[in-house]
């Protein structure tokens, strides 16, 4: 294997982490990558093809990963010894993987991981084309990150150059950050984890995260709907944007999504 080879499966890991995350399965990234590190690894040393292809998306409850060689040898796991430097590749594949398995060509090794449930009140976040641009936001945790929000997003819009109603999406911004502020945050302690993101995708979606220590959003279903007091929710779903949450393994605490497209929006 070449060393341009060798630095593929590092770039690979960067792009399945990158896919998992902005499709709401951040539970998946690590096991994910190790797994695909090992299948493109093993088809690096012994394919018969210039070119590889992996592709990894969800299917139903869940997340495969497929990576194909080119070669119709089909590949089988060995014991290696002792002081062996490689050949347990598979054998941590079919320890990892809820299944794994080969094309009937024997050119394509593929392997299964399960979605796991999240909290039973957990939305899973919106599914979205791959991020092209993305700007984290530096946002106290206090009562003042939502009017600081506000002013910052007319810039960083600007900077990711999202053809959008931007108006619209400053209002969304303001009132994620405001909600989790009233509701996320206890007043007085230091070090919680506090944030927002601003994403443009592919598709032209502008993804606005907000991130809090909290990791529960009770009774988000009527938030949304307007059934419970506070309609800040309830206001920003009624105008098209979709939102959800769910939870991130990085930290103790939730993120809370809003996935806005590029198109007219009815005021």
């Amino acid at each position: 294997m070449s060393e341009a080879d060798a630095a593929w499966p590092q770039r690979l890991r960067r792009v399945v982490r990158a896919s998992l995350t902005y499709w709401g399965r951040p539970d998946l990234v690590e096991t994910a990558e190790l797994l695909l590190t090992e299948l493109v690894t093993n088809a690096l040393r012994h394919a018969r093809s210039r070119y590889i292809g992996v592709r990894v998306y969800l299917q139903g409850d869940h997340c495969v990963i497929e990576v194909n060689d080119g070669s119709p040898i089909v590949p089988v796991p060995r014991c290696a010894g002792p002081d062996d430097e490689s050949g347990r590749g598979l054998l941590l594949v079919e320890s990892l993987a809820e299944a794994w398995g080969v094309s009937e060509d024997g050119t394509t090794t593929w392997c299964k991981l399960p979605l796991t449930e999240g909290p039973p009140d957990m939305q899973p976040a919106a599914v979205t084309a791959p991020v092209l641009r993305e700007i984290p936001m530096d946002l106290p945790a206090d009562p003042s990150a939502a009017g600081l929000a506000r002013i910052q997003a007319r810039t960083l819009l600007t900077v990711l150059n999202w053809p959008g109603n931007q108006h619209l999406a400053i209002d969304v911004l303001h009132v994620l950050v405001d909600n989790a502020v009233q509701h996320a945050l206890t007043p007085g302690k230091t070090g919680q984890h506090f944030g927002a993101r601003l994403s443009v995708t592919e598709a032209h979606e502008l993804l606005i995260d907000v991130q809090d220590p909290n990791p529960t959003f009770p009774e988000f279903d009527k938030a949304i709907t307007g059934e419970l007091l506070g309609r800040g929710l309830w206001d920003v779903a009624r105008q098209g944007v979709t939102l959800t949450w769910f939870v991130r393994p990085e930290f103790d605490g939730k993120t809370v999504r809003a996935a806005l497209h590029s198109g007219p929006v009815d005021l």
